[in-house]
C-alpha cells in the first residue's frame, strides 16, 4: 500500500504575522548586540568598528615621525620635550563595513513548521537590523539556481523598514542551485565582508559554492537551517515521497533500520559540512527551525561567535 505525504502549510508573504517582522521591545534588545568579525577590514565611511587604517578617533593607536606637510595638531608635544623630535600621534580610525546577508528562497526553504523560509528572513532581518543599528552597510540578496531579489547596501537605522519591507516579500522560487549561486555572488559583490548565508543547503554544490565565497575573501558564517521532521521524519511504513524541487518520486518503507540509517547520514553530512567550513575559516552554525527565535539570537549566535 503506497501513500502520498501530508503537505505541510507553505509560506505566503500575505499572511506573515507581523508587518514590521518584530516589535520595538524585540528592536531595542537588538541594538544591545553587534555582529562579530574576527579580522579588520577597510570601511567606507566612519562606523563602529576598528579599520586597519590610522586616522583621527578617541583610541591612540601608535606615534609616527613628522613628516613636511603633517598637521601641527597632531603632535604630541610631550614627546618633543623628551626627545628634542617631532612625533605624531596616530589614532585608531573606526570605519563601517558592508555586512552581506544571502538568504536562500528555493523551494525546499518552503517547508517545515515553523516554516523554513519565515524562519530565514526573520533571521535575516535580526542580523541586519543589528549591523543597521551598528551603522555598517547592510545588503541582503535572495538566492535559488541564481542571485535574484537584492537590496542593494543602506547604512543607519532609519533604513530598516526598508530592509524588512524587502524580506516580507520574498517567496520560494526556484531550484536549488548553489554552485552557480554563490559563486556569481562571489565574483560580483564588492566590499567583501562579513556575510552571513542562511540555507537548507540541499544541494550537492554546496562545496563549490563555499570555497569561491573564502576564496573572495568574505568572512562566512553558514546558518545551515533543517525543519524538526527533517531531523526526525514522523514516517513509518510504505511511502511515496516527491522531492520538493524537482517533483521526482521515490517509494520507500519507513522502519526503524531505514530511519536510523537516515538519521546517522544526516549527522555525518552536517559534520562534514562543519569541517569544510572550519577548513576555510567559515563559520558553521546548525540549528534547526523550533528553536525558540529570540534564544536564537540572543543565545545560540552568541556562544557560537557569530554575534556579542
Amino acid at each position: 500500500m503506497k501513500s502520498e505525504p501530508s503537505t505541510l502549510p507553505s509560506y505566503q508573504p500575505s499572511t506573515l504575522p507581523s508587518p514590521h517582522l518584530f516589535d520595538e521591545t524585540f528592536l531595542h534588545k537588538l541594538e544591545r548586540l553587534s555582529i562579530l568579525s574576527r579580522r579588520a577590514m577597510a570601511g567606507q565611511l566612519q562606523g563602529e568598528r576598528r579599520s586597519p587604517k590610522r586616522g583621527q578617533s578617541v583610541e591612540f593607536a601608535d606615534f609616527r615621525p613628522y613628516s613636511p606637510g603633517d598637521d601641527f595638531r597632531r603632535i604630541d608635544w610631550n614627546a618633543y620635550a623628551r626627545l628634542e623630535r617631532f612625533f605624531l600621534k596616530l589614532f585608531v580610525e573606526e570605519e563601517d563595513l558592508t555586512v552581506h546577508l544571502l538568504v536562500d528562497t528555493s523551494r525546499s526553504m518552503d517547508w517545515g513548521q515553523p516554516n523554513k523560509l519565515w524562519y530565514a528572513v526573520r533571521a535575516a532581518g535580526a542580523l541586519g537590523y543589528i549591523a543597521l543599528a551598528s551603522l555598517d552597510r547592510v545588503t541582503v540578496s535572495a538566492f535559488s539556481q541564481q542571485i535574484g531579489e537584492t537590496f542593494p547596501p543602506h547604512r543607519g537605522k532609519q533604513q530598516a523598514m526598508a530592509l524588512f519591507a524587502f524580506l516580507q516579500e520574498l517567496a520560494p522560487q526556484a531550484d536549488t542551485d548553489l554552485k552557480a549561486a554563490l559563486r556569481n555572488y562571489a565574483n560580483t559583490a564588492t566590499n567583501p565582508g562579513p556575510l552571513l548565508l542562511v540555507s537548507d543547503l540541499l544541494d550537492d554544490g554546496w562545496r563549490e559554492g563555499l570555497t569561491a565565497l573564502a576564496a573572495r575573501g568574505f568572512e562566512a558564517t553558514v546558518l545551515h537551517l533543517l525543519s524538526p521532521d527533517e531531523v526526525n521524519p514522523p514516517l513509518t511504513g510504505d511511502l511515496k515521497l516527491l522531492d520538493v524541487e524537482t517533483n521526482r518520486p521515490v517509494e520507500i518503507t519507513a522502519d526503524y533500520d531505514l530511519l536510523a540509517r537516515y538519521r546517522q547520514e544526516l549527522t555525518n553530512w552536517q559534520d562534514e559540512l562543519r569541517a569544510f567550513c572550519g577548513g576555510r575559516g567559515m563559520n558553521y552554525v546548525a540549528v534547526t527551525t523550533d528553536v525558540p527565535f529570540e534564544e536564537l539570537i540572543f543565545s545560540f549566535l552568541r556562544r557560537r561567535g557569530v554575534l556579542r
